[in-house]
C-alpha cells in the first residue's frame, strides 16, 4: 500500500512540472519587430531594464500586448505612441528631451552637484572650526 501511494505521489509530482512555454509568434520578422520594440521600452517595474530584458509579469504582459498589436497590423510608430499615451514618456528607455522630461535627464547631474556642494560646505565648515 505504501509503495502504491509513493508511486501515485511521484506521478502527481511529475504531472505538476510545467513544460517550456511556446512563443506566441512563429516567424522571424515578428520576432525581430518584437525585440526591436521591446528594447525601446522601459519596464515600469524594474525601471532600469527594457521590457526585452525584464522577467517581471508586467514586462511579459507588455510584450504580449505588442505581439497582439503587431498581429493586428499596427506600425512600430503606432505601438510606441500607444505605449507613451498609456504610460507617459517614462516608458521610453530613452525619453525625448522635453520640458516634462528634463528632470529625467538633468536629475542625476543635479544630485551630483548638490552632493559636491554639500561636501564643499562640510569641509569648509570643519576647516573654519579647526582654526578657532
Amino acid at each position: 500500500m505504501k509503495t502504491l501511494l509513493a508511486v501515485v505521489l511521484m506521478l502527481l509530482a511529475l504531472s505538476a512540472i510545467a513544460g517550456e512555454a511556446q512563443p506566441l509568434y512563429r516567424d522571424a520578422a515578428t520576432d525581430a519587430r518584437l525585440n526591436a520594440l521591446a528594447t525601446e521600452l522601459r519596464c515600469l517595474v524594474c525601471q532600469n531594464q527594457t521590457i526585452a530584458d525584464s522577467h517581471s509579469e508586467l514586462a511579459a504582459d507588455l510584450r504580449n500586448e505588442i505581439l497582439e498589436m503587431i498581429a493586428t497590423g499596427k506600425s512600430d510608430r503606432e505601438i510606441i505612441d500607444f505605449m507613451v499615451a498609456r504610460y507617459g514618456d517614462f516608458v521610453l528607455y530613452n525619453p525625448p528631451l522635453k520640458v516634462t522630461t528634463v528632470l529625467l535627464w538633468a536629475g542625476p547631474l543635479l544630485l551630483l552637484m548638490m552632493g559636491l556642494f554639500a561636501l564643499y560646505r562640510y569641509f569648509r565648515h570643519s576647516a573654519t572650526e579647526e582654526k578657532q
